[in-house]
């Protein structure tokens, strides 16, 4: 179940999405991610948008199998799911390269508590339409989230995967980090942060 999880989670759902439908390769454009933020950003909101639905997809899916498959315990749907993320992460298939695992890690808490799930979501998605950097709405909601699993939901594995989460994904945004601080974070086209830098530059 670990290797299959981690070679659905490596699926480049950017790449194949950019080089399928607009012959382009999303590693060569933009900030050079493949998930959904950098896509959104070269390829137009249909193109990050089905993006980010496959890398969630492929969390669920990948996450999925020991309660699907095998009938077992809720819990081990969790630990499944963190291969999933080393995959997107570590793809196998483009040289052990790839995204930030944002939208994967959002498919495998889907498929462990879908009403959690809805939750994180709107809390996200708040973020990013307050902010619009989906950088910050990312380094934010997940101590959010995290916050939620250890005072209200009261599930320690939840807890303790949120919290390893946490922390790779602030690693992995360490170049995102950089550049909110010099003032060069690119921001989503739209939102409250969006119209007051476009105010701000009139």
């Amino acid at each position: 179940m670990l290797i299959v999880a981690y070679l659905i989670g490596s699926i480049p759902s950017g790449v194949i999405i950019g080089k399928l439908f607009f012959h382009t390769d999303i590693r060569q454009t933009g900030s050079g991610n493949i998930g959904t933020t950098n896509t959104y950003r070269v390829l137009g909101p249909t193109a990050g948008t089905i993006v980010m639905a496959m890398d969630i997809l492929k969390g669920t899916i990948a996450a999925l199998q020991p309660t699907v498959l095998y009938h077992l315990d809720n819990r081990y749907t969790l630990l499944v799911g963190l291969a999933a993320i080393l995959g997107h992460t570590f793809s196998i298939y483009i040289g052990f390269k790839g995204g930030k695992a944002v939208a994967t890690s959002a498919g495998i808490l889907l498929a462990y508590n879908w009403e959690f799930f809805l939750i994180a979501s709107a809390i996200m998605f708040t973020l990013v339409y307050v902010t619009s950097m989906v950088s910050v709405a990312s380094m934010t909601s997940f101590p959010i989230v995290t916050l939620i699993a250890i005072f209200y939901y009261r599930d320690p594995l939840l807890s303790i995967v949120a919290l390893v989460l946490t922390i790779f994904i602030f690693y992995r945004h360490r170049s995102n980090i950089a550049r909110i601080k010099n003032g060069t974070e690119s921001l989503v086209h739209f939102g409250i942060g969006w119209h007051r830098r476009q105010a701000k530059d009139k």
